[in-house]
């Protein structure tokens, strides 16, 4: 497809902080939906501009089919169209990552987090073919997830000339940390793709080079942060969005010293949202790894 052929861009599905919100559980490990609708309620109360569940930090890959379904209904039915709701229906599995677009659809949510497949990995050709597939099944938008730390797999800029031609396909999670990357797909395809930034610590640095927003793991603890920092920039006051994030890098490493989401929910425990334990073979911090982190908390006046 030819870039001067191409239809215009849609709406973006939010602009701005979207809240990679964490799934708190109860001691026995199931979800714990009283305190999910609290924090939902946080949330929303701290202007966060999208929820995005069942994602990497709300633990997606620890969670069966089933209470995938009902955590994305739940979530849906709390937020009440209030601000988008966006599913993650990531899965190495294509059948399986039909059948969870499929669901969320059916529970209600408006866009679907769709990670690139991760431990079997695949082709660019076969990332094609994989979207494709999930397409053929749900008419919801979708953001790619591009997190190839995790994965193994990186989206190559040059792979949205081919994806592009799916219609659901209208923004990506750039997670990669590669700014050369985030600067071809933007002068290439910024018309016709938004892009979020996937990394706290660059939000900034993304939203300088055309990004739409950030999908957040401090959004969970200081949601009006994360908001004001995206407002502030697009509203042209960008000094003060610097200010922010350079004076929030020290707790947004500590929420990264261990593998997310771990240091976001003992963190969340500290401050008394008794959000709970993470599934194995997510491990509670070492002891001298949670004092650092409590002692980061008290630093930014949060316990």
């Amino acid at each position: 497809m030819d870039r001067e052929d191409s239809e215009p861009k849609k709406d973006s599905i939010f602009t701005g902080a979207g809240t990679a919100i964490i799934t708190p559980m109860n001691e026995d490990g199931s979800i714990n939906y009283k305190k999910m609708e609290e924090l939902l309620e946080f949330q929303i109360k701290g202007r966060t501009d999208a929820i995005v569940v069942a994602g990497t930090t709300g633990e997606s890959a620890c969670l069966s089919t089933e209470e995938h379904y009902e955590l994305v209904r739940f979530t849906c039915e709390v937020v009440n169209k209030r601000i988008p709701v966006i599913a993650g229906a990531g899965s190495n599995h294509t059948a399986h990552s039909q059948l969870l677009c499929e669901n969320a659809e059916k529970a209600g949510a408006d866009a679907l987090l769709l990670v690139t497949p991760y431990y079997n990995k695949c082709s660019q050709k076969g990332l094609v073919m994989h979207y494709a597939a999930c397409a053929k099944v749900t008419g919801l938008p979708f953001i790619l997830y591009n997190i190839p730390s995790r994965t193994g797999v990186n989206i190559q800029p040059s792979t949205y000339e081919e994806l592009l031609q799916i219609p659901n396909i209208r923004a990506v999670k750039e997670a990669s940390g590669n700014f050369s990357q985030l600067a071809k797909i933007v002068s290439r395809y910024g018309d016709r793709l938004d892009i979020y930034c996937g990394n706290d610590d660059q939000a900034v640095s993304a939203l300088a080079l055309g990004s739409k927003g950030i999908i957040s793991v401090l959004s969970n603890i200081c949601p009006e942060v994360v908001s004001d920092l995206c407002a502030s920039y697009f509203s042209g006051n960008v000094h003060h969005s610097e200010e922010l994030q350079l004076k929030y890098e020290a707790l947004i490493e500590a929420l990264f010293s261990d593998i997310n989401p771990i240091p976001v929910k003992t963190a969340m425990e500290m401050m008394g949202f008794e959000t709970g334990p993470c599934r194995l073979p997510l491990c509670p911090m070492e002891p001298s790894k949670a004092e650092e982190l409590k002692n980061c908390l008290k630093e930014y006046h949060l316990i």
